[in-house]
């Protein structure tokens, strides 16, 4: 199995339309900036407890009701309650539900999906405010981005033939 390259993340082009994309889940599901890349950093942890989550808060903006906000909004769920003998805390794990806008945003990001542009499933399409106006063009251009994921992996040998039918293939 080959490393992984900072060259191999620079060619998926994975962070290309980063902003947009975290600008479209946290308007749509009510999280700030700092709420869902804590859960993105949870999300990659699995497990983790609220010690945890207290040195994962350092490099985030403070917001001392944020735990119980997300407890309380079941972006966060316990997966193992404490019976003060023998588990003396609560170990938590991310909801399904943010499992699933994670998942959605990495799709996006690889162009597997696209952004919903439905007013029903976007709060942004719906232009109330100069920022929404201009989130909304760049998220037609997001859309529009169809080579945000292509990805090319040549074998070992590769005739030139090979090589020119599948320049040929892809423009």
């Amino acid at each position: 199995m080959k490393k992984l390259t900072a060259r191999d993340l620079k060619d998926l082009s994975l962070l290309k339309h980063y902003r947009i994309i975290r600008k479209w889940a946290c308007k749509n599901n009510g999280l700030n900036d700092a709420d869902l890349e804590l859960l993105i950093y949870f999300d990659c942890m699995d497990l983790f407890t609220k010690h945890d989550f207290e040195i994962g808060t350092y490099s985030y903006s403070w917001d001392n009701r944020r735990w119980n906000r997300l407890l309380k909004e079941e972006w966060i769920v316990v997966w193992r309650h404490r019976n003060r003998t023998t588990q003396k805390y609560n170990i938590y794990k991310v909801s399904f539900k943010c499992k699933q806008l994670i998942s959605k945003m990495y799709r996006i990001m690889l162009g597997e999906d696209d952004i919903p542009s439905s007013e029903r499933r976007n709060k942004i399409i719906k232009g109330d405010s100069y920022t929404d106006k201009v989130l909304t063009r760049a998220i037609y251009n997001v859309n529009k981005d169809k080579q945000r994921w292509v990805i090319v992996h040549f074998p070992e040998e590769v005739k030139i033939a090979d090589v020119e039918w599948m320049l040929k293939y892809l423009s």
